[in-house]
Parts: structure tokens; sequence; C-alpha cells
């Protein structure tokens, strides 16, 4: 018997591929004859008001004494605390801030030490996963996409919770520690299975150590030999803690709200907004900037000099290199105008990073890029509200410094991003009264019915 091909697109296929192009096409006059805000924005980028939300807030904007709106150097808060203020006040500590935050933002408040302690080592308590659980689940079918694996998961994670649909507040905060204390094992676990299975070698896992910090975790869990430096550890603690949350309305975050309003399980919610995440305008953005960078440092030859980046550069935004999608990728941000407060705040601890590991030529490479693009970008699109780097620009090149393979970037992202999901999950089932159900306006025209034997 013919073994079946399930993957092919066949001519049939594509025939009917044809018909859902041209059935499903709108025209983009209609968006302003009705007045549809595209992606939930008005024409100048800013985000339709859909809800109300006391986890963060992003800010770009300031009103001077006319009531006059003006773009300003990006803020962001966690709970009315400037993340800057948050950061700088844990690396004076010399301490690690992951969990402080995410106590932050689950719980509203900040943690004095004995609670903050209570909290660690509750989450040290819940970083395990069942027994077998890597043998029978993660490793039985290795998928190449990690971030396809740690949804399967966590969907089988389900079946290993007997409360699994109790939405109840104090059952939902105990799911979604376990969950932030397990996401990483799920991610690192899942990406060893597939390299074990795909590129082979031999296969070292390593038990979490309850006592470590989720970054120091990582680190320990992902290398062969367990270790990693005070800076490693360092950094990659502040990028989780800048990633954690991002307001209410970015793509993953308002998917927890949408979901969650339906009243189903955590898990449900927690592999939606990770199947948002996994999109390339979202999550997978960082390692958009990387192969960016890789294509730069191989078509400039001389990364001195600025004339030839500038072309280069020039080249890319004219659609002409790289992708050819005109696209620099890491500037600009949908909310941020002059300045994105995570790239900000990170771009220091980048370049103490690129020192250790010797790779200050590349950090002196992407600080030249980050300036003359903001120039030709702002030149060529004639942005109003400025152009400037955003988290993106810098966090691929730490998770490449660090030996994160390119397959974990937005998995890590997930690792963060879990705490703001989680908060957001519990607002929204506090303060929930109605499922969510934007309206569609139909533009199609009413159709009489034709019999089949008479068509």
């Amino acid at each position: 018997m013919e073994e079946k091909n399930f993957t092919k697109v066949t001519p049939e296929i594509e025939s009917l591929a044809e018909k859902c192009r041209e059935n499903n096409r709108i025209s983009l006059d209609l968006y302003d004859k009705y007045e549809v805000k595209r992606g939930l924005r008005d024409l100048n980028g800013k985000g339709v008001l859909t809800g109300l939300t006391e986890i963060s807030e992003v800010k770009s904007t300031e009103t001077d004494e006319n009531g006059i709106s003006h773009p300003c150097d990006g803020k962001l808060y966690y709970r009315g605390y400037d993340v800057e203020e948050i950061i700088a006040g844990f690396t004076k500590d010399k301490r690690y801030g992951f969990e402080e935050v995410t106590y932050l933002l689950i719980f509203g408040e900040m943690p004095n030490d004995e609670q903050l302690a209570d909290f660690t080592e509750l989450l040290g308590y819940y970083r395990c996963i069942p027994p077998n659980f890597v043998r029978d689940i993660i490793m039985k079918k290795p998928s190449c996409d990690i971030m396809n694996a740690v949804a399967r998961s966590v969907l089988m994670l389900y079946s290993y919770d007997d409360k699994a649909d109790d939405v109840s507040i104090p059952n939902v905060v105990r799911q979604s520690i376990q969950l932030i204390s397990q996401l990483p094992l799920l991610a690192v676990y899942s990406y060893q299975a597939y390299k074990h299975s795909h590129i082979g070698g031999s296969l070292i896992i390593h038990e979490p150590d309850p006592k470590m910090s989720t970054a120091e975790n990582i680190l320990h869990l992902l290398r062969d030999d367990g270790n990693f430096t005070p800076l490693e550890a360092e950094i990659l603690d502040i990028a989780l803690v800048l990633h954690a949350e991002h307001g209410g309305g970015n793509n993953s975050t308002f998917t927890t709200h949408v979901v969650t309003s339906s009243g189903t399980d955590t898990y449900s919610a927690v592999v939606s907004s990770l199947a948002s995440l996994k999109g390339p305008k979202h999550g997978g953005a960082n390692l958009k900037v990387v192969k960016m960078f890789e294509d730069i440092k191989h078509n400039v030859k001389n990364w001195d000099d600025e004339e030839e980046l500038t072309k280069y550069l020039d080249a890319i935004l004219h659609k002409e290199a790289f992708d050819k999608t005109g696209l620099i990728y890491g500037m600009g941000h949908a909310v941020y105008s002059l300045s994105d407060p995570r790239a900000r705040v990170f771009k220091g601890f980048v370049e103490q990073l690129s020192q250790e590991k010797h790779r200050e030529k590349e950090f002196k490479l992407m600080s030249d890029v980050e300036r003359i693009a903001a120039g030709l970008i702002a030149k060529e699109r004639k942005i109003y509200k400025g152009v400037s780097a955003n988290v993106d620009f810098y966090s691929g090149f730490v998770y490449s410094m660090l030996g994160l393979p390119h397959e974990l970037y937005t998995p890590i992202f997930a690792v963060a991003r879990i705490s703001g999901w989680s908060a957001h999950r519990i607002e929204e089932l506090i303060n929930c009264g109605k499922i969510i159900r934007p309206a569609y306006k139909s533009i199609s025209p009413h159709n009489e019915y034709t019999p089949l034997s008479e068509r």
C-alpha cells in the first residue's frame, strides 16, 4: 500500500487555497469607511482602550501645561514602581530580582525579607515535574520548535492536576506558582531532548537546585558542567525582570485576558498565551535581530567604517538587503517613542558582559547600528513619535553571549512573561463579569440560496 503524505500541498489543496485568497480579501478602504481600528490601534498607532489594570503601565508621552501630549523617554512601571528603580535596588544589594518582581506582579505589593524568602522557598519547592515526565512526555516525540514542545508539556500537566479545572483564586494562585517554577525545566529539557534526538551526542539532564534563583537554574540546567559566572546569572536575571510584564495590551497578555474571561482552566490559558508569544511579530523578534546582525557582519567588511555601515543599513531599509522586508529589526516599538526603558537599562549590563566575553567589537557594532538606524528610519519614514532601539535589539546578543541556543530565545521570554500572564489571569478572574467579545462588522452581501442540483 502506498504511504500517504499528509504534509504535501497538492494542486487540489493549492486550488482550494486560491479560493480562500479570492473570497477573503477585504479592501483597506472599508476599514476607514466603518472606522474600524485595525489591530485595535488608531491611526497614530495608539492602542484602543479595552480594559483596566493595576499590574503595569507603559508610558511614552507626557502632557504639557496646555494639555498637549508630547513624546517622552519611555517608562515602565510594575504595580506603580519604576522598573529602572527596582533594578537599581536589587543590583545595588547584589541579589537576584526576578522572584521579587514576580511576587510584586501577582500579589500587588513589595515583599519584605521574610515574605520574599518564603516565596522563593515555595518556588524552589515547586521547581520539579512529575516522575517520568521527561521520559514519557518530553523525550517521546521531541519537537524542533521548543515553544510547541513547552505548550504540549503544559497541556499534559493538566492531566497530573486533580484540581485542573478549579478556577477559584487560591487554586489558580497555586497553579500559577507551580507553572512559573516548572516552565524553565520544560523549556530546557525540551531543548535537550530535541538536541539529543536530531543532533546526537550525550544527553545530560541536571536536577534543578531549589536554593538557586530562576536565572541560576536555567544556566545550571542548560550547561553540561552546570557552571556559570555571577555576571552571567545577574544579567540573565535582569533580562527576566525586563521581560516579565509589559501592560495588558501586548498580544500574549491580551490573549490571557480574553481566554481567561471564558472561564477556561489555567493550563489552557497559559498555552494560548504561549501560542501568541511564539509569533515572530511578538516573542520571536529577538531572533530576527540576531540573524540580521549575522548578515550585517558578513556583508559589511569594515565595521568601523560608518559610511559603509550606513550604506548597508540604508539598503536593508529599502528592501535591497537581508530579508528584503525593509525592516531594521529591534528598532522602533508600537508604544515607546524616544526610548524603550528596557533597552536603556539593559545596555549598560550588556556592555559589561561583552567585556567579560571579549566581544566588545560586536557591542560597538550594535551601538553604531542603533545610532545610525534611528536617524535613517526617522528620515525615511517620517515617524512623528521618534524611533529608538527596543529591548529585543540587545536581548538576542545577550543570549548569544550566554551560550543560549537560538531555539531557546523565545522560550526564555515565556519563562519571564508567565509571571505577568499569571498576574493578569488572576486580575481577570477577580474582576471578570463578562466574556470578552469585541464586535466584527459583516460586509458580506446577503445571497439567495440555490439547491445543489441547480448550481
